[in-house]
Parts: C-alpha cells; sequence; structure tokens
C-alpha cells in the first residue's frame, strides 16, 4: 500500500522523471496539494538526457534548483573527430551565442539526467513534497469531480486533476486509449551505456566515425561526464537484432570501433537499448487529465531537445492548475495546455529530427530562447503595426537590469508582473510585483503583463483592456 500516503489530494502527478519532479516543484512552492508517484523503487538511474538548455536553465533557476545544476553541470566540451586511432579535427557541438542582458544564459549545460533527477528530487523535499516510490498505477476512472485511480496492491487515490508524466510507454495514455503517431528517425537500433573508460582525455567528445571501409556501419561516441570519471557511450548498430550490454558485450563494441583496449573499459555502470523515433500524441488532455513529457511526445536524442520540452511542459501546467484549483481562473484554462504545448512539441520534433539528420545546426533553435506562444488565446497584443522582430505578447519576457537588480528577480515567483518600460501610463490597483522601468531595448515601450511562467500575457501602449484580460485569466489587477 501507499504508506502514510492520502487517499484525496488535488493533483496525482504520475511519474517522478524530470517533468514529474519539475511539477512537483512548480506545485510545491505554490502550495498546492500533490502527490507524486513513482512505479520504480528509486529515481531512474542513467545519464539519458544530459543537456540543460538555455531557456530550461531560466526555468530552473525560478524554480530554486539552478544553483545546485550550476554546481554539478559543465559546459559540453568540444568534439574530437578519430579515423584510424588517431585524432583528426575538432568542432564545437552549439554554435557560440552571446549572452546579454535580455538572455543571461546562452549555451546548454551538460548533467547526466540521474543527477538532473537527483537535484530536482532534493529541491522537491527541500518544499516539504515527496516521491511515493514502489507503486504502479493499474486503473483510472473519472467524472466531472476528478479522477479515480488505482495502484498495485489495490490502494486507490482521488485527485482533482491527474497529470501523466510515465514516459514513452505510458500507462495513463494507454488506459485512456490516446493515439501517439510518429515515425522511425534511423530505423538501426542504438545503445547508450555509462561506464569507466581509461585512455582518453576528458576535454572532448570523442567521436568514431566509420571508416571507409565501414559504410554504412556504426558511429560510436564517448563523451565524458560532469561529476567523476564516467563516459556516456552512444552508439548505432546497423542490422543489429539484439545487442550485449553486459561488459564484455560493450567492451567489444568499443573496442571494434575505436584504438581502445577491451581492459581499458573498466566497468558499466547502467546500459540500455532504444531506437530514435518521434511522436506525438494526438491531444494532450482527456477532460481531468493532462499528459506531459514523454507520455505527450517522444524526440531523437540529437538536438537535447526531450527532456527540456518536458520540463517546460510542467512549468506551462503548473500555474495553470493552481489558479483553477484556487478558483482564480476558469477551468477553460486548463484548455490552453495542449493549446500551447502541442503545437511547441510539433515544432520540436522536427527541429530534432533536422539536426538528427544533419540538416540544422545546434544552436539559436535549440536554445529554445525564441520559442512562444503568439498564436495562443492567452496571448493578446494591443500595440498595432508592431514589426515580426519585435517582443511580442506571448514571448519570452527578457531578464535586464534596473537599480542594481535582475528583472528576473522580480519576475521569478509564483506570481504575475506587471511591468511598464518608458511610460508613465496610469496603472489599475494590482496584487502582484509592479515594475516601472525607464528603458530597456528589448522591450520598447509599452505596458507588459508577463505570466507566472515567464511569458509576455498581455501588451499595450495603455492599459486600455488589461483589467478584462486579468479577470479571465486569474491575474490579481483591477
Amino acid at each position: 500500500m501507499l504508506v502514510d500516503t492520502p487517499a484525496h489530494t488535488d493533483v496525482l502527478i504520475v511519474g517522478a522523471g524530470p517533468t514529474g519532479l519539475a511539477l512537483a516543484i512548480d506545485l510545491a512552492r505554490r502550495g498546492t496539494d500533490a502527490l507524486l508517484v513513482e512505479r520504480a523503487p528509486a529515481l531512474s538511474p542513467g545519464s539519458r538526457g544530459k543537456g540543460l538548455q538555455p531557456r530550461t536553465l531560466e526555468v530552473l533557476e525560478d524554480l530554486g534548483a539552478l544553483e545546485a545544476v550550476r554546481a554539478h553541470a559543465a559546459p559540453y566540451p568540444p568534439l574530437q573527430l578519430w579515423n584510424g586511432g588517431r585524432p583528426q579535427r575538432e568542432q564545437r557541438m552549439f554554435d557560440a551565442i552571446e549572452p546579454t542582458q535580455a538572455q543571461p544564459y546562452t549555451q546548454p549545460l551538460m548533467l547526466p539526467q540521474w543527477r538532473t533527477q537527483q537535484l530536482l528530487h532534493e529541491r522537491l523535499r527541500a518544499l516539504g513534497g515527496r516521491v511515493a516510490f514502489g507503486h504502479e498505477l493499474t486503473a483510472l476512472a473519472q467524472d466531472e469531480h476528478g479522477v479515480s485511480a488505482e495502484f498495485t496492491g489495490g490502494h486507490r487515490v482521488r485527485a482533482r486533476y491527474l497529470v501523466a508524466a510515465d514516459g514513452g510507454r505510458s500507462t495513463v495514455r494507454t488506459l485512456l486509449g490516446i493515439g501517439m503517431s510518429g515515425q522511425d528517425v534511423d530505423p538501426q537500433p542504438m545503445v547508450v551505456a555509462d561506464m569507466t573508460v581509461n585512455g582518453l582525455d576528458r576535454e572532448h567528445w570523442h567521436v568514431f566515425p566509420p571508416t571507409d571501409d565501414q559504410a554504412g556501419g556504426a558511429t560510436l561516441a564517448l563523451c565524458p561526464l560532469p561529476g567523476g570519471q564516467d563516459f556516456q557511450l552512444l552508439a548505432r548498430h546497423p542490422g543489429a537484432r539484439e545487442i550485449d550490454l553486459t561488459l564484455e558485450g560493450l567492451r567489444a563494441t568499443v573496442t571494434a570501433h575505436t584504438h581502445l583496449h577491451a581492459d581499458q573499459i573498466e566497468a558499466v555502470h547502467w546500459a540500455s537499448t532504444f531506437r530514435a523515433r518521434t511522436a506525438l500524441a494526438d491531444r494532450f488532455r482527456d477532460r481531468r487529465v493532462l499528459l506531459a513529457g514523454d507520455a505527450a511526445h517522444l524526440h531523437s536524442p540529437a538536438g537535447g531537445q526531450g527532456l527540456n520540452t518536458s520540463i517546460q511542459d510542467a512549468y506551462n501546467l503548473g500555474w495553470k492548475l493552481d489558479a483553477v484549483l484556487t478558483g482564480t481562473a476558469h477551468t477553460s484554462l486548463l484548455d490552453t495546455y495542449e493549446e500551447e504545448r502541442r503545437p511547441n512539441a510539433a515544432a520540436m520534433l522536427e527541429l530534432t529530427t533536422a539536426v538528427h539528420h544533419g540538416k540544422a545546426r545546434r544552436g539559436r533553435a535549440t536554445a529554445q530562447l525564441d520559442l512562444g506562444y503568439r498564436q495562443s488565446p492567452l496571448s493578446v497584443e494591443t500595440r498595432p503595426d508592431l514589426p515580426e522582430d519585435a517582443l511580442h505578447a506571448g514571448d519570452r519576457a527578457p531578464d535586464g537590469h534596473h537599480a542594481g537588480t535582475r528583472l528576473f528577480h522580480t519576475l521569478h515567483g509564483p506570481h504575475w508582473t506587471l511591468l511598464t518600460v518608458n511610460t508613465d501610463t496610469e496603472l489599475p490597483d494590482a496584487a502582484c510585483p509592479v515594475l516601472r522601468i525607464p528603458t530597456h531595448q528589448a522591450y520598447g515601450t509599452g505596458v507588459f503583463l508577463i505570466r507566472p511562467d515567464g511569458y509576455i500575457g498581455w501588451a499595450g501602449h495603455t492599459t486600455h483592456g488589461l483589467t478584462t484580460y486579468a479577470t479571465r485569466h486569474g491575474a490579481p489587477i483591477g
């Protein structure tokens, strides 16, 4: 049974990967009653998704986890290509983007997924939350008031809403009968493993392409993971039906495609196989159940977008659930979760596929700083004739400095923010932070109502229409 676990909760989160943990943190800091349940006995091992993109770093900063992440993470090393046991050329994985006051984080950080999960779990515990491990969902039923979930052992939990963060083989999605369509990005199986390797420097990501006499053969890469002596192995296995994941089997894989000797592969700590594919759920909401993370979309690992898109699902959903549960917004606000996140996920699936096939670079697009929700019903832009490259409602709210502090220090937190730039227009009463700054190049001129997830909800030269928008969507203004 789910020992010391309530039989009733406002939000039941199924799956304690990065998505579920990020959502649980966001709800915990808002004081929202939530229960996070994981079928495994502990957090999942393995480096898996190891890239944290700049926009995700901003999210983690708001959630109070960035300081710990930066203490354990590292920048991506340059690639070192090998041929015939000899190092060849170096190249960068990501195009360089210069940081600015508006965009303080522009380069991704590398952190093994197991460590990201561990740090998120620690942050959740610091906020008073916890994970109920070792309990698998077996059935669920919905009615107009909530969701009834049943777990192994017969324990039942009643929740007002349920969020499926239980991965690509989501039990919740299967029980609901929600389809998921996609395609193989690469038909060949791949192996990913964490191993202790000697004989390679830790200043490079070592890549061993097929030699001329191995056309179509395996590509193998060994990437040093921060915080220890391990490397992540990523290898493509053309034509392989079964892949031996034992120490001896992976030694054979590495020695067949590199100059390393078997005894230089000292240990394998975790290993798994997968096929690079993309898939998108037909819908992200079924009444009181919402899909997030891999339960809603699957990415090729190229470009490092899967984990990042998933965390941002959680960031989009947390404040909306809280607003509906507290009665400050109508339940229709939850409709905007799918309206915003599904097109976003679809766009990222296209991008990761293009990166996988070498048709797109890792850089501005993969940083996710330009992703937004201009077409969302939550985005209301009342300033006429704005050029396309100007800041619009629906865009990410830029950082900056004013009076010796960062804008993010005001914007971050579980609240809306009312911001004016280069205008002294009179403002309505607001029970949220209000900030007036005289100038900011990225914002230009206007009044901006910034959502709890750091996107501009409403923008105008005057406040005409602002209180109507705020009332409709739960902002404490007017």
